[in-house]
């Protein structure tokens, strides 16, 4: 079965500075939560993101144990979105699409993970009980660090 979580925030900050920050995998550590163990290991010497971009991650998502994780960058459209697809992970399918768009206050930012969780029955059991949860205390965790680096008193360039 596949599942879907959409995620939307505002920031005060402009196109350029957005795309400058979520498009570096290192910033991912400074938004994911600090019990997932997260650290890049691997990414490809050009640090500038392109569509066919490999990252490799070690991260603890559950009970703290090390699990790797492969994405690829599929799709690139600087700066509007990117999408980035797991190739080696928990996920039977992991797709991920980031997508940027200029608004009165900023930048809207909007998240849709499209997920398959693997070993069918057991995997939809999981998901109820808790893979989907920890994907929203992620998801939550990150909205509320962005809005800590990106507070609304920050004024518009």
């Amino acid at each position: 079965m596949l599942y879907q979580l959409y995620r939307r925030q505002i920031l005060p900050i402009s196109l350029e500075e957005a795309w400058e920050f979520f498009s570096s995998p290192f910033n991912l550590k400074k938004i994911t939560p600090p019990d997932m163990g997260f650290e890049v290991k691997l990414i490809s010497p050009e640090q500038k993101m392109y569509a066919g971009m490999i990252i490799a991650y070690k991260v603890r998502p559950l009970l703290g144990i090390p699990m790797n994780w492969v994405t690829e960058i599929t799709h690139v459209r600087e700066p509007y979105f990117f999408v980035d697809e797991q190739r080696f992970g928990p996920y039977s399918l992991w797709h991920h699409q980031h997508h940027f768009r200029e608004v009165a206050e900023g930048v809207e930012m909007e998240d849709l993970v499209s997920y398959k969780v693997p070993l069918g029955i057991l995997g939809r059991l999981a998901n109820v009980l808790f893979v989907r949860k920890r994907l929203e205390y992620i998801f939550d965790y990150r909205y509320k660090v962005l809005e800590e680096i990106f507070p609304k008193t920050a004024v518009l360039r």
